[in-house]
């Protein structure tokens, strides 16, 4: 019998310079043996928070659809294990993405969504406020595995997280509408110095594993690009590779997730990294292709605790 290989088609924003979107989520699931193929939603030259702006197209809805028709007249989508979603600048874009998980399921009823629903962080939506209900309503019950940070949970739920018993309603929300594994990603609940993960899956016979993780806050206030894109393609391969084992997977992504912001931070001169000169979105950008034994040999430092 020839051993299962797994393939994932990604679908989310690509940059020419710099790691965000696909370009954060696809050199690690590689490196961690996965195959990936990737549909890019926007190419645009740079992160759209640089100074200067930035140049580069959007892929439409239909131009979506026709990319994904002819894997289809191939018969290569039943070769896709997993699907990956994030950044997405328009409605129907994002429904065209409903009938991809759709068409994928209908050859593969095991395919594996994760659905990271990039919308916003720290209190501010950077997508259109018409992509929530679609999110809500049709692309979340569709996933398996969601990764969204605390601003979009509260968004997706319509509840403020202010408490750790109000992170957990609101992870039971999720599967109430159908989601098996639940990841936030990042949460302030853990004070000034650290920020707390919650992690939760429920099998087929219901019985859940519950965990939280206390990650220390690295860098001195400086927030890099990336890192959610990174922690979506990281949990997957891991949750993949443990068998939805759901401490080993947090520990493993994290512990990944921290080296590169290690490394990244070791690059940064002296000066920037105490806050005497304001560090660039250049110098934000994280070092992957440096952290690379760090992705495949994950080096767990932070436990999980199991609630």
């Amino acid at each position: 019998m020839s051993a299962v290989i797994n393939r994932v088609l990604s679908i989310q924003s690509h940059v020419v310079h710099g790691y965000v979107g696909n370009k954060s989520a696809v050199f690690p699931l590689q490196v961690l043996g996965f195959e990936v193929d990737n549909i890019n939603s926007v190419q645009f030259s740079n992160h759209t928070g640089y100074k200067e702006g930035f140049k580069g197209q959007i892929l439409n809805e239909n131009e979506l659809a026709d990319v994904f028709s002819g894997l289809i007249a191939n018969n290569l989508h039943p070769l896709y294990t997993h699907l990956l979603t994030g950044y997405v600048g328009n409605p129907a874009f994002l429904r065209e993405i409903a009938n991809i998980v759709r068409k994928l399921r209908s050859t593969n009823s095991s395919l594996i969504y994760v659905c990271d629903p990039v919308m916003g962080d720290d209190g501010v939506m950077y997508v259109p406020k018409e992509l929530l209900p679609i999110y809500r309503d049709e692309i979340v019950p569709l996933a398996d595995i969601v990764t969204p940070n605390q601003f979009e949970v509260e968004l997706l739920t319509e509840n403020s997280i202010k408490s750790e018993q109000d992170a957990w309603s609101a992870v039971e929300w999720f599967h109430e509408k159908g989601v098996r594994t639940v990841a936030i990603s990042s949460s302030e609940l853990g004070g000034s110095d650290s920020l707390l993960a919650f992690v939760s899956h429920k099998n087929a016979t219901c019985n859940t594993q519950r965990y939280r993780m206390v990650i220390p806050k690295q860098g001195n206030g400086i927030r890099f690009t990336g890192t959610g894109d990174l922690f979506a393609s990281l949990f997957l391969a891991h949750s993949t590779l443990t068998n939805f084992d759901m401490c080993a997977t947090l520990e493993r992504t994290i512990a990944s997730l921290q080296a590169v912001i290690s490394k990244t931070l070791s690059f940064l001169p002296e000066d920037v990294k105490t806050g005497k000169v304001t560090v660039t979105s250049a110098q934000r950008e994280l070092k992957l292709i440096q952290s690379k034994k760090e992705i495949e040999q994950p080096n767990v430092v932070l436990r999980c605790s199991e609630v």
